[in-house]
C-alpha cells in the first residue's frame, strides 16, 4: 500500500550543454514543492547515469527497468515525474516516451510536442500554418551545407540574421550575424549543437516573454515579462549571468498585453501542452504603427530558479509557486 504522500522525481540534468542549468532550476523547484504533501527527490541523468540524490546526502542509482531506487534497503517507486531538463532528453520527447511506456505521469507536454516545439524550424512551419506570425527562417543540414547558397540567404532571409540550432536549447550556438563573410563560422558554431541549423531573420523590436498552464478547471496565463539587455541578444551571459532587466509586468500597451495572452492561451490549446510553457516573442510594428506579435519559440521546460522568469511572473500574478506546482501534479491524477 502506498503512503499518503505522493513520491516526485524532479529529473535533471541531461545531455546537452546546459545540464548545469537544468541542476540550478530542480533545486529550485526542490525549494517550491510542498513538502508536506510530498515526498520530493531530485533525480540527475546524464547518458546512462540516472542517480537519484537521497535525503541523507548519499546517492542511489535508479533502475531504468522501472524508475525505482533502493532507500534504507526497500525499494521505491515514483508516483509522478517532474521534467526539468533543457535539451535532450527531457525537452525532446525521448524522457516523455520512456516516462509513458513506464505509466509514470510527468509534467510536460507529450512526445510529439515535445519533439515539434524541440525543433524550432518545424514548430514555426507548424504554427504558421495556424497563422502565427514567425520570422522567415530556413534548415541546413549537416552534410547539405551545398544546398543552401550565401545568395540564398541574403535573398530569403538578408543581414542582420541569427544563426542557432534548430533543435537544441536558446543559450549556446547562437549567433547574430550582420555580414555574410561571418555566416561560415555561425554555422560552423550552431553545429557544435545539432546537426540542424537554422538560419533566422532578425526582427527590430521589443522582447516579451509569457507563461502559461492550465488544469481540467481553470487556465492560467501569467502576466508578461519585458528582456531588456544592452547584449547583441539575449544569450547566455544576459540569460544566466545577470546582463539583463527583466521587467514583470512589460512596459507595453494593455491591448497588446491582452493580445500577447490570448496567443499564448491559443498555442497552448494548438499543441495541446500540459504543465508549465513559456513562450517567448518579439513586438515589432505594423504599417498602421499597431504592435506586430511575433513568436520567436514555445519554451516546454522553462527555468525553474528563484530568479527565473516563470517564478517572477508568478509573484507578480500574486500567487504561490508552491500552490502552482500542486496544480500542475494534482491534475493528472
Amino acid at each position: 500500500m502506498k503512503p499518503n504522500k505522493r513520491t516526485i522525481a524532479i529529473v535533471c540534468g541531461g545531455d546537452s550543454s546546459e545540464h548545469d542549468v537544468s541542476l540550478r532550476s530542480a533545486q529550485g523547484l526542490y525549494s517550491f514543492f510542498d513538502k508536506e504533501r510530498y515526498d520530493v527527490y531530485i533525480v540527475d541523468i546524464k547518458g546512462l547515469d540516472w542517480h537519484v540524490n537521497l535525503h541523507d546526502g548519499t546517492t542511489s542509482a535508479i533502475d531504468r527497468n522501472d524508475f525505482s531506487f533502493q532507500e534504507n534497503g526497500c525499494r521505491k517507486t515514483f508516483d509522478y515525474a517532474y521534467i526539468t531538463i533543457h535539451g535532450t532528453p527531457g525537452e525532446n520527447g525521448i524522457l516523455q516516451g520512456y516516462f509513458e511506456l513506464m505509466q509514470i505521469p510527468y509534467s510536460t507536454s507529450g512526445v510529439l510536442v515535445e519533439a515539434m516545439t524541440f525543433d524550432k524550424f518545424v514548430l514555426n512551419q507548424y504554427l504558421r500554418s495556424y497563422g502565427v506570425s514567425v520570422a522567415e527562417s530556413l534548415l541546413i543540414r549537416r552534410g547539405y551545407e551545398h544546398l543552401v547558397s550565401d545568395d540564398d540567404i541574403l535573398s530569403r532571409i538578408g543581414m542582420p540574421c541569427f544563426v542557432k540550432p534548430a533543435n537544441d536549447g536558446s543559450s549556446f550556438g547562437v549567433s547574430k550575424v550582420t555580414n555574410i563573410d561571418h555566416l561560415a563560422p555561425a554555422l560552423r558554431k550552431a553545429m557544435m549543437e545539432s546537426d540542424e541549423v537554422m538560419v533566422e531573420a532578425f526582427l527590430d523590436g521589443t522582447e516579451i516573454t509569457c507563461g502559461c498552464y492550465k488544469t481540467s478547471e481553470k487556465t492560467v496565463v501569467f502576466p508578461i515579462t519585458e528582456v531588456v539587455t544592452s547584449n547583441e541578444f539575449f544569450d547566455y551571459d544576459a540569460k544566466y549571468n545577470g546582463q539583463v532587466d527583466e521587467i514583470t509586468p512589460a512596459r507595453i500597451p494593455e491591448q497588446t498585453a491582452r493580445r500577447v495572452s490570448e496567443l499564448t492561451s491559443a498555442i497552448y490549446d494548438i499543441l495541446h501542452c500540459n504543465g508549465i510553457i513559456r513562450i517567448d516573442y518579439i513586438l515589432t510594428k505594423n504599417d498602421d504603427g499597431t504592435d506586430k506579435i511575433n513568436m520567436l519559440e514555445v519554451n516546454t521546460t522553462p527555468g525553474m530558479t528563484a530568479t527565473s522568469f516563470i517564478p517572477q511572473q508568478v509573484r507578480a500574478a500574486g500567487l504561490d509557486i508552491k500552490d502552482v506546482l500542486t496544480d500542475i501534479v494534482e491534475n493528472q491524477f
